[in-house]
């Protein structure tokens, strides 16, 4: 009984990818990402969706397409472009990682 726990957390685990995104050095890269998206993730434009709070794995996802070119949009297709995978994964953690309170 004590290894079932253990095998199936690694069953449900095997095939995925752990990112282990820093939020403190996302929340330091994210500087020219707050003129659009705020500085702390709720955006400041109309156009720019709010970051905050959003689920690590989808932010992951749209920036790497952004950056490949897959989703284009003029400004984020831009600013993806440059972006490591450790930038992405970091920006990410820190952008996932604010706590967003509904009123």
């Amino acid at each position: 009984m004590k290894f079932l726990i253990p095998l199936a957390f690694v069953a449900a685990t095997m095939g995925q990818t752990v990112w282990a995104g820093d939020a403190d050095a996302g929340k330091a890269k994210s500087m020219p990402c707050s003129t659009c998206h705020g500085l702390n993730g709720m955006s400041t434009l109309n156009e720019a969706p709010n970051l905050a709070g959003q689920p690590l794995i989808y932010l992951i996802e749209q920036l790497r397409a952004y950056r490949s070119g897959k989703r284009q949009n003029e400004i984020m297709s831009i600013m993806a472009k440059p972006l490591s995978n450790g930038d992405i994964e970091d920006l990410a953690a820190w952008y996932s990682s604010i706590k967003v309170e509904v009123k």
